[in-house]
């Protein structure tokens, strides 16, 4: 059997998972709800306060299918209770981050300020100029917005300037160096 797949996901108060007879599994807790689609021969079911996920055979497929439900569904739970966040942080001279309204506005060292808009089901928080936090109750949603957020300047090598993950190791280049004969 699959090591993650076969643990169940405890259930915290306040957390309820319905299931549809289309396999459609839905979590709600106190910051929302989460919907996500389970593939057909995966059998799940809520045994007192955990979601049991089985699978019908031995088969590859179906023994990767289940340990990515389940993780799937682990991190819907885990969202609508405690929520996701990502720490983003900008390095460099006269680099630096506000928020005006629901939009995050960025000097990045451009001719012109990045302006991105927070999208449904995303929060945006800059506590500092040169700090910025994605939150959200979707784990896929949060990191596609803080990777979109961090490909508007990718960190270099060199100077080590631009837009990382808070725990983002840079590994450093040295620059050039003149031979003298």
């Amino acid at each position: 059997m699959s090591r993650i797949g076969k643990l169940p996901v405890n259930l915290p108060k306040g957390v309820t998972v319905t299931i549809s007879d289309t396999n459609m599994v839905s979590a709600k807790g106190p910051l929302g709800e989460l919907t996500q689609m389970v593939d057909k021969d995966l059998k799940v079911e809520v045994v007192g306060n955990e979601v049991i996920l089985t699978r019908p055979s031995e088969s590859k497929s179906h023994k990767s299918l289940h340990g990515l439900t389940r993780t799937l569904l682990s991190n819907m739970v885990e969202g609508v209770t405690k929520g996701f966040a990502k720490e983003l942080d900008i390095n460099g001279v006269g680099y630096r981050a506000a928020k005006q309204g629901t939009k995050l506005v960025m000097n990045l060292g451009y001719s012109h300020q990045v302006e991105m808009e927070e999208i449904n089901g995303i929060t945006i928080e800059v506590p500092s100029q040169n700090k910025i936090i994605v939150r959200g109750i979707d784990k896929q949603a949060v990191g596609e917005f803080a990777a979109k957020i961090r490909e508007k300047r990718l960190p270099e090598p060199y100077k080590g300037k631009g837009i990382k993950y808070a725990d983002e190791y840079i590994k450093r280049k040295a620059g050039k160096s003149a031979e003298r004969a």
